[in-house]
């Protein structure tokens, strides 16, 4: 570790001095993406310092939706995965799609939906639960995972992104330091992976300083509801997809 200063951004620049610690690879967020990277650099040189942070309070804390898996990805990252107890279990055999309305609902065939609507071959699966088990994974690698640890700025040197500050608490509305400010760290890398989901506040940042997004199609985003129901168990079909 060192104590030495670095210039980060403008809200963070008059901060006190904070500590470093330094990794081959800073990656924010502990969801499937940013796991998964860190799992397939430990597989290509076990000798990578690689370090994820999460702002959850564990893995999987900001991840509670369910999900239909394809499990293509998981075959190529970890192809024993059944053998590891992956919780990953509980295949696809019904698809039901429905138009609902006031009436009621109507069954839409499944043969004029594409492709891509097929869940056959895929599994029903908990997230949180999923990358809960890929942070094991991960750790048995040596990778480091700190939870509870959000990524309030990015570190800066010059144009390049290389690091970003981890563990600040107790800033003003203004961004100032309050009376309760906690500096956190600076978490210091050859290569900074911002693996923070839709709309993450420092890929932000980094899409307005590169204006990475002139000449691109704007991104395109749709609201979901998701409720938790108890039914009848003698209702429950654990293997059916309804869309």
């Amino acid at each position: 570790m060192s104590d030495a200063p670095h210039t980060t951004d403008a809200v963070t620049a008059a901060a006190p001095a904070r500590e470093q610690m330094d990794y081959d690879v800073v990656i924010v967020g502990a969801g499937p993406a940013g796991l998964s990277a860190a799992i397939r650099l430990k597989q290509l040189d076990a000798n990578l310092s690689v370090v994820v942070i999460e702002k959850g309070s564990e893995v999987g804390a900001h991840i509670l939706s369910g999900a239909v898996l394809d499990p293509s990805g998981l075959d190529a990252l970890i192809p024993d995965w059944k053998a590891r107890g992956a919780p990953v279990t509980v295949p696809v055999r019904r698809d039901n799609f429905f138009l609902l309305g006031p009436a009621g609902q109507i069954r839409i065939p499944n043969w004029p939906m594409p492709k891509l609507m097929s869940n056959h071959g895929n599994y029903i699966v908990s997230m949180a639960n999923v990358c809960r088990w890929l942070a094991g994974q991960a750790e048995a690698l040596g990778v480091e995972i700190f939870p509870g640890m959000s990524a309030s700025a990015l570190v800066w040197r010059g144009a390049r992104v290389a690091g970003v500050v981890a563990g600040e608490f107790g800033l003003n509305p203004d961004g100032t330091p309050g009376p309760s400010y906690e500096p956190g760290l600076e978490l210091i890398g050859k290569y900074v992976f911002l693996a923070e989901g839709v709309r993450g506040s420092l890929s932000k940042q980094v899409i307005a300083k590169y204006d990475l997004s002139r000449g691109r199609e704007p991104q395109k985003y749709g609201l979901g509801m998701k409720e938790i129901w108890e039914i009848d168990p003698e209702k429950h079909r654990a293997d059916a997809a309804l869309l």
